[in-house]
């Protein structure tokens, strides 16, 4: 399957170079690319070496800097589903890398300025790569990281890039899945490898196991919670300007 990447140069961020965003899944990307008026390039794919193809394509058009952007697994146990998570750092396979300071604070300072404050969160974001769907192996990564608040699989990719790069990096990042949920098998059955979703996998996987409904359902639930916040977030950052690097 062939990688995905949506660019618009347009508007507000006119001659400038664009800002990469990397996620994970489609829709993601969609809500990072809004209405194609802003200056951003977003980039996805679920499998590692297609995610790294589409952001190196991305990066030798030119950016001003890399955001990771999209949903995330809850680490700590206080997070509800939708609750954004502005990351200091980014724990991950390839150690510990900080995320550009000023862009982080200003980041945080729109959200706070915004209806989201009540549901933003600043602190460690962990990366892994591989899905993480268990409540005890979060519980066990959150203890491991040192209280990490969320986890997904793209931050650290985009974070190794951008410091290649010497290009200012971010994370905003909107909790799907709590802490003390597992995600049944059914969730993950139709997640391809370029970030699409494919639904007759997942119904197969119900017909084997028709057990994981209720789960599902709690999970789509918190994944509209999630997509809801990012919108949101998207919004309120792109508005302040604080969505593109100084």
């Amino acid at each position: 399957m062939t990688v995905s990447a949506t660019a618009s140069t347009r508007a507000a961020h006119g001659g400038a170079r664009p800002v990469v965003v990397v996620a994970g899944m489609a829709f993601e990307a969609r809500v990072a690319q809004g209405d194609g008026r802003d200056n951003v390039t977003a980039v996805y794919a679920a499998r590692a070496d297609l995610l790294d193809r589409a952001l190196t394509a991305a990066l030798d058009r030119g950016a001003s800097g890399v955001i990771s952007f999209g949903t995330a697994g809850g680490l700590a146990p206080d997070l509800e589903p939708g609750t954004l998570v502005i990351a200091d750092v980014v724990d991950g396979p390839f150690g510990r890398i900080d995320t550009d300071a000023a862009w982080s604070a200003r980041l945080a300072e729109a959200l706070l300025a915004s209806p989201l404050a009540v549901r933003m969160r600043r602190g460690v974001e962990a990366a892994v790569a591989a899905p993480l769907t268990g409540a005890a192996d979060k519980a066990a990564l959150h203890a491991a990281t040192g209280g990490a608040l969320a986890v997904d699989m793209e931050s650290h990719m985009a974070a190794a890039a951008a410091a290649a790069r010497g290009l200012p990096f971010a994370v905003c990042r909107a909790i799907v899945d709590p802490a003390w949920r597992s995600l049944p098998k059914a969730a993950m059955a139709g997640l391809r490898d370029d970030g699409t979703t494919a639904i007759w996998p997942v119904l197969r996987e119900l017909a084997r196991e028709p057990s994981q409904l209720g789960g599902l359902l709690r999970i789509a639930a918190d994944a509209r919670a999630a997509r809801q916040s990012l919108a949101a977030a998207r919004q309120a950052l792109v508005a302040s300007g604080a969505f593109f690097p100084q």
